[in-house]
């Protein structure tokens, strides 16, 4: 069976408190062998802790962008004591979700930055890479990373330009590609997942969120009943075959390829999964 690493999987959502274990039991009879679990904010980081130890997967931990509104400026000292207490934990492979998000209304963005630099900071102490949120944001997050260099990581959900994109890959990154570059109207997105050097890409589902174009229902659709599907690792593979088809690549190949540059971006990941 094909391998896979769904590097960006948010299991710990409360859309997947009715059926979460056998979520994952079935991503994992997908192919889906290991699942990295991002954090959002302090209250659940034990929760992520706790299920990448339960169901085999890693774990990053940190303070998500949305969040930094509700967030306690003591929660930074917080994170660093836990990064502290579970250094030695080989399941923590990161820091993260954090970043900037410059298109959700009502955020503060100067709070944000506060945030995101010092989680950078955190990441250099710790000597880990992160996991970022990018959301048009890619030049200031890069502005950031120049300044206060780490040891890579994965921009997740990336969907910025080329130009970008090459930054990113210069600083040490791999860029995470999911369930939008599915979309046939995603022209851009699908243009940079079919022209990056291969050694650039990871596969990622950030489930529940961004479902691909099989589960999305239009507002229409929603209005009439239909409920909007429900991302989940179990898409992983599915997910890839598309970019597969974009790239003209056989499938296994890209598996292979994808596989070995989570294992690159997050070396912790080395001692967790065989690929």
């Amino acid at each position: 069976m094909t391998v896979w690493i769904d590097t960006h999987c948010h299991l710990d959502a409360p859309e997947f408190d009715p059926d979460r274990d056998a979520v994952r039991a079935q991503a994992r009879a997908q192919g889906v062998a290991h699942c990295v679990i991002p954090a959002v904010e302090c209250s659940n980081w034990a929760t992520v802790r706790g299920l990448a130890h339960r169901h085999g997967d890693s774990y990053a931990l940190g303070i998500h962008p949305l969040y930094t509104g509700r967030a306690h400026d003591a929660d930074l000292e917080l994170l660093a004591q836990e990064l502290e207490q579970h250094r030695a934990d080989q399941r923590l492979v990161a820091i993260g979700e954090i970043g900037l998000d410059y298109f959700v209304p009502g955020l503060d963005p100067a709070r944000q930055e506060q945030f995101y630099r010092a989680q950078l900071q955190l990441a250099r102490r710790f000597d880990l890479p992160v996991i970022l949120h990018v959301r048009r944001s890619s030049d200031k997050l890069l502005k950031g990373l120049r300044e206060l260099p780490v040891q890579g990581g994965i921009a997740h959900a990336f969907n910025g330009s080329v130009q970008q994109a090459q930054a990113f890959i210069a600083l040490g990154f791999k860029l995470g590609f999911g369930g939008a570059m599915t979309y046939d109207r995603a022209l851009q997105l699908r243009r940079l997942a079919a022209e990056l050097p291969a050694e650039a890409l990871v596969v990622e589902t950030d489930a529940p969120d961004i479902p691909p174009h099989w589960l999305y229902a239009t507002a229409a659709q929603r209005l009439e009943g239909l409920p909007q599907g429900r991302n989940a690792p179990g898409e992983l593979p599915r997910i890839a075959s598309a970019l597969a088809e974009l790239r003209s690549q056989p499938l296994e190949d890209l598996a292979g390829i994808t596989c070995a540059n989570a294992l690159v971006a997050l070396p912790r990941l080395q001692a967790l999964v065989s690929v």
